[in-house]
């Protein structure tokens, strides 16, 4: 029997050994779906913190309830550790790390290739290694391969490859690991047909397509789409603002044309591990390629440049009502990137109140999910707690997350002057005064 069916049929029989690099947002639901699916899981992860949370049966993720982590602890299918040491014994490992943007925005690839030379001490034949984090195209091809073949091993032979873009948004109520297609590419047929029974078995929908350069180049698509039609909106809006035209008005009856159009929404600024950093990773690919991604780049300055388009909209504000910015008490209401989420990475909250504080304003913010928070040139803020003297003592409110939990009514009813970039509240809805973006 070749390596290729023992490991298809211990990947059918779960008698396989799963492992999962990197336990944040992406990796921790994947890792509880395939124990969920009869696997016995090892978690890696650099944070002890996380490891010894995950195996006392806690979670640090909104979307992974604690009981199952416990449940799944509990029966000896998961449990996590720092050693890649561990996974000398799992038959697949996924690897779900970080990969930002250095601030010369081009790709910082270190926690990928620490994680993949850390596999290479202990890969063996038979083993399936997928990358998940997303990437700029070429990168499973030029990066993975060349790492794991040190040890003379034949690429869909002895040892499977491949690229499985994760497609984890944080805080969805309707689509997680299991209902979500997953695309899987392989280096070889053998290695996409491994890939794809291994996925198979803790999603309901797996996408085989033709290479791993394909499959990083759908991700990368899925996430330009949206950042450049956001950038769009986003354009859109400031256009509405010349014109004295409400911009969600405008949205709104677009939206209802059957066909042909699919709304999208303004708002301070993109935020998130995904949306303004993924189509970056084509932007810098292409350049290597002597070619400029027009697209990407212009819809990269619009939303990047939403926060300071925010902050003049607070100047202007105040200055309706005579005060000046610097000395002005103001209030961030919501830091997260997005409703409903702790996460701040990219959160246009955080250009926000740096830009406001240059200006000398006094900022304080509230967010129920996050109580903490470090601005780029490393001040740390609390978070203060919400209360109607929060918002009584502020010369203005800036809404800049829409928190299912806050109470739109009440934070009219106790501010003079909200900038709502979010369009929480409705028209004519209490006593203060409300511009929005």
């Amino acid at each position: 029997m070749t390596q290729k069916q023992q490991l298809l049929e211990r990947i059918r029989s779960r008698e396989a050994k799963v492992g999962v690099v990197g336990l944040g947002y992406v990796g921790l639901p994947l890792a509880m779906e395939f124990a969920e699916s009869g696997f016995n899981v090892i978690g890696v992860d650099v944070s002890q913190e996380k490891v010894d949370r995950l195996n006392r049966g806690e979670s640090y993720i909104a979307d992974v309830p604690a009981e199952q982590v416990k449940r799944l602890v509990d029966a000896g299918k998961f449990c996590a550790t720092t050693r890649y040491e561990d996974l000398r014994a799992v038959d697949t490992v996924s690897i779900c790390v970080p990969t930002p943007l250095r601030k010369t925005k081009d790709p910082d690839m270190s926690y990928i290739i620490e994680a993949v030379d850390a596999i290479a001490e202990v890969c063996h034949e038979g083993m399936l290694v997928v990358l998940e984090s997303t990437t700029y195209p070429g990168t499973t091809d030029e990066l993975i391969v060349p790492r794991l073949l040190n040890n003379g091993f034949r690429v869909g032979e002895n040892v499977f490859i491949a690229f499985s873009p994760e497609r984890i948004d944080p805080a969805n109520p309707t689509y997680g690991v299991r209902n979500t297609p997953k695309v899987v590419g392989g280096v070889t047929p053998d290695c996409t047909e491994i890939a794809a029974a291994l996925y198979s078995t803790a999603v309901d929908t797996v996408v085989p397509v033709s290479s791993t350069t394909t499959a990083e180049m759908v991700k990368l698509l899925e996430n330009t789409f949206r950042a450049v039609n956001i950038g769009l909106v986003n354009e859109i809006a400031l256009i509405c603002d010349k014109l004295g035209v409400d911009a969600w008005e405008v949205i709104n009856a677009a939206k209802t044309k059957p066909f042909g159009f699919m709304p999208f929404y303004p708002g301070p600024g993109l935020g998130g591990h995904c949306i303004p950093i993924d189509p970056l990773y084509l932007s810098w690919k292409l350049k290597t390629l002597d070619y400029t991604a027009r697209f990407i780049e212009l819809a990269s300055e619009i939303n990047t440049g939403m926060p300071l388009y925010v902050v003049n909209k607070v100047t202007d504000a105040l200055n309706d009502d005579g005060k000046a910015v610097r000395g002005s008490n103001i209030v961030v209401l919501g830091v997260a990137y997005k409703r409903d989420v702790d996460d701040v990475r990219e959160s246009p909250a955080l250009d926000i109140i740096s830009l406001l504080e240059g200006k000398g304003a006094r900022v304080s913010f509230h967010d129920p999910f996050v109580q903490r928070i470090q601005l780029e040139n490393d001040e740390v803020m609390d978070g203060q707690p919400y209360s109607e003297a929060l918002l009584e003592n502020a010369d203005c409110v800036v809404i800049v997350t829409d928190h299912s939990t806050y109470d739109w009514q009440h934070v009219v009813d106790h501010s003079r002057l909200i900038v709502d970039t979010r369009h929480a509240i409705p028209p004519r809805q209490g006593k203060a005064r409300v511009v929005r973006l």
